[in-house]
């Protein structure tokens, strides 16, 4: 796995699909708070004037040149939970995140998010 500030470098670089299909460009990564390490990223997807940011998880991510290749198809990726490219991941939103890419969800122990930008 790469270190979240590596990927960080990516911000705006092509996210492909398993198949190599472009999936739009990478917007920010978000970590997961108990280990730090990264968990999501969020990609802007849609047409020029209604752009969104759709969430993709990075466990089997790979990196090539020019692109980030994530394990999900297209079709998955731009049909999950978004935000406005302005938004931010409300907390009560969380779990529907990792639900639609069937990902076990736990909040911190103390009741804290899971997700954190970076």
């Amino acid at each position: 796995m790469f270190e979240a500030q590596d990927i960080r470098e990516w911000r705006g670089h092509d996210v492909v699909d398993h198949g190599r299909h472009k999936i739009g460009a990478l917007e920010a990564v978000y970590v997961d708070t108990a280990t730090d390490q990264p968990a999501f990223a969020t990609v802007m997807v849609g047409l020029p004037t209604r752009h969104r940011l759709v969430f993709v998880p990075l466990g089997d991510a790979t990196v090539g040149p020019g692109y980030l290749k994530v394990a999900y198809d297209k079709k998955q990726v731009k049909e999950a939970p978004a935000i406005g490219t302005d938004g931010e991941l409300l907390a009560e939103n969380e779990e529907a995140v990792f639900a639609h890419y069937k990902l076990a969800y736990r909040m911190g122990e103390g009741g804290e998010r899971r997700l954190a930008r970076r």
